[in-house]
């Protein structure tokens, strides 16, 4: 019994540690029925994130449909290294080769957005700031010693953070601090998209279950009554 308690114990830390960060997270308020910011956060994630990050579980033609693109459009358009439609979303880096370059192979980010939360993403995107002793210069609020480059620095600017740990205004960027905000919101909301691309059929299949689940209740209730009425 002591060896099982001492065990518990020392994961304590480590179940804390997975149940994310301590910093308060922000709120994306995505909305997945606005397909036009679906759109935008779909066009971010080929120019700013396809590089590294693939959508291994994600077709074109499946988003070109959803997003209410026509799809000969979406071939000349919204697919630059010229895959047919019914490919997966994928990129040419190799694994290994990205291992020795950031310490490990960035990650697929199909579920991302499930696995992590897009309030996390959300988060994570607006909170690098400057560290010079990290190898690409920057480090993360919530993703401490993290080995990814600010990709969107050019557009966010540069942070700093002070000693009690608050993070500066961005400064240098070529978008306002509502800008920027803006343009990760419709990143993370194409993310929790492609996570569950059919979310909201869900959800609204499941309203049409609980009403029917509702009405059996009612009828088999009403049913107990008729066949109990002699016992009582």
């Amino acid at each position: 019994m002591k060896k099982l308690l001492i065990t518990i114990l020392a994961l304590v830390p480590l179940m804390a540690s997975a149940a994310g960060p301590s910093m308060a997270l922000g709120k994306a308020n995505n909305d997945l029925s606005d397909k036009e910011s679906l759109k935008r956060g779909f066009e971010s994630y080929l120019n700013y994130c396809l590089g590294c990050h693939q959508l291994q579980y994600q077709r074109y033609n499946r988003t070109f449909a959803d997003l209410g693109i026509d799809e000969k459009e979406g071939v000349e358009k919204w697919m630059p290294t010229g895959e047919k439609p019914g490919d997966h979303i994928t990129n040419t880096m190799p694994k290994k080769e990205a291992a020795a370059w950031f310490g490990t192979a960035p990650p697929d980010l199909t579920l991302e957005a499930r696995f992590r939360s897009p309030d996390y993403i959300y988060t994570y995107l607006r909170t690098f700031y400057e560290d010079s002793k990290r190898p690409f210069g920057v480090n993360n609020k919530v993703f401490k010693d993290v080995g990814m480059p600010h990709v969107l620095q050019d557009l966010q600017g540069v942070r700093t953070i002070d000693e009690h740990g608050e993070l500066s205004s961005a400064k240098g960027g070529s978008m306002t601090a509502e800008e920027y905000d803006a343009f990760v919101r419709d990143l993370v909301n194409f993310l929790e998209y492609v996570g569950e691309p059919n979310k909201l059929e869900r959800k609204a299949l499941g309203y049409w279950v609980i009403g029917f689940l509702l009405i059996l209740f009612i009828l088999s209730y009403l049913l107990k009554k008729e066949y109990w009425r002699d016992v009582h």
